[in-house]
């Protein structure tokens, strides 16, 4: 307790050097919070988003379906088994057929995948109630995306064509009844979505699919013969990959950060080492051990990380709270650039966070403290209070 009392005091007696060293490491602390913050936000959105819009408790997969190879789409499908249509009409599985499709907007060709899924499913937030009404044609909904890139608006007719079961090439008109916005590009880009009915009588697949979203409850689910489950945490991966990867580099930068704040305060308590030896030999003059005399510079610099903390946490918390309610606009959205992410995002600071940040900035400032403290274990009191270093 004294050698908090007397290194405080001194702290406080150094005045604009230490309100210095402070600002510097406050600003430190407060970024790697943010930066933090701001990827645990992003991932935290962007699970949500894809579990609402895609994903579901979990999907079973065809034997077959690769979702990364469309030509496998022919051969990915079934006939849905009694179990399974008593799980869809009780809205526990979500029927989706899969198959690509070529559509001619403006006389322009595109190659497009075509989704059919069922007009009253409720799990996934695809606007499908749009689907369900009486048009000329099929109805249709697709993602802003997907109507930017193709120029298309409610009401647009467009022709389709697809290859049934027994390989004929058959076309159609389709009607875009609705145009949805989303942050998960996989459901969007490339893509109608048709009513399930519809796109098995097209492709003469009656009451096939090529795979079952399942509801986002615990509870325990069959296995079916044909069919492989995929969990959420496996279908999630690819943004846990994106959100590892974008931590690995922001690493970097905070860790930059904190080492040049680091580096101030070294240099600091080696100042203090050099300049303050008579101070030193008069504190082991007056009865105190080396050791408590290197506790005490030790806590004199580790006092440092505490200041910051506080007065990071005066212009911090503000900012944090404000960022966490109102959001950050980047002006941009993962349809732009491909991957799951809001426009908006809204940043997450838990108390884990906070609490492990403070731990490792008090706790690296301590240790940088203690490294020029140790000299004072070798000097001389006498030569000490004379000024002069052995």
């Amino acid at each position: 307790m004294t050698a908090i009392k007397l290194a405080y005091r001194n702290l406080i007696g150094a005045g604009l050097r230490t309100w210095l060293n402070v600002i510097v490491l406050s600003f430190s602390f407060v970024m790697i919070i943010w930066m933090k913050g701001m990827l645990d936000g992003w991932d935290r959105q962007a699970r949500i988003d894809s579990i609402e819009w895609e994903t579901g408790g979990g999907q079973y997969w065809h034997e077959n379906y690769d979702p990364y190879d469309p030509f496998t789409f022919e051969d990915s499908h079934a006939p849905l088994t009694p179990e399974q249509e008593n799980l869809w009409q009780k809205g526990k599985l979500v029927p989706v057929l899969i198959t690509r499709g070529t559509i001619y907007p403006g006389g322009r060709m595109q190659n497009i995948v075509i989704k059919g899924i069922d007009v009253n499913q409720k799990l996934l937030s695809i606007p499908t109630a749009r689907l369900d009404t009486s048009v000329y044609g099929i109805p249709a909904v697709v993602g802003s995306n997907m109507a930017q890139n193709s120029r298309l608006k409610k009401g647009d007719r467009v022709v389709v064509r697809w290859r049934d079961a027994n390989g004929t090439f058959d076309a159609d008109e389709v009607v875009i009844t609705g145009i949805f916005n989303t942050t998960v590009p996989s459901i969007d880009a490339g893509q109608i979505w048709i009513p399930l009915k519809d796109l098995q009588r097209m492709t003469l697949l009656e009451n096939e699919a090529t795979l079952l979203v399942r509801d986002n409850t615990e509870a325990p689910m069959p296995a079916f013969a044909g069919w492989k489950f995929m969990e959420q945490d496996e279908l999630l991966k690819d943004i846990e990959t994106i959100i590892k990867s974008k931590t690995a580099g922001t690493s970097v930068f905070y860790m930059i950060l904190l080492l040049l704040a680091l580096l101030v305060i070294f240099d600091t308590q080696v100042l203090s080492v050099f300049r303050r030896q008579k101070e030193i030999g008069t504190y082991v003059a007056m009865g105190m051990t080396k050791k408590e005399v290197v506790t005490l510079f030790t806590v004199e610099g580790g006092m440092h990380a505490v200041l910051a903390v506080v007065v990071g946490a005066v212009y911090g918390i503000p900012l944090f709270i404000q960022q966490s309610t109102q959001g950050i606009s980047f002006g941009l959205s993962g349809q732009d650039i491909g991957i799951t992410m809001a426009e908006t995002l809204y940043p997450l600071y838990s108390m884990e966070l906070v609490i492990s940040t403070i731990f490792i900035i008090v706790v690296a400032t301590t240790f940088v403290s203690f490294i020029p403290a140790r000299k004072i274990s070798g000097m001389n009191p006498t030569e000490a209070i004379k000024g002069k270093i052995q």
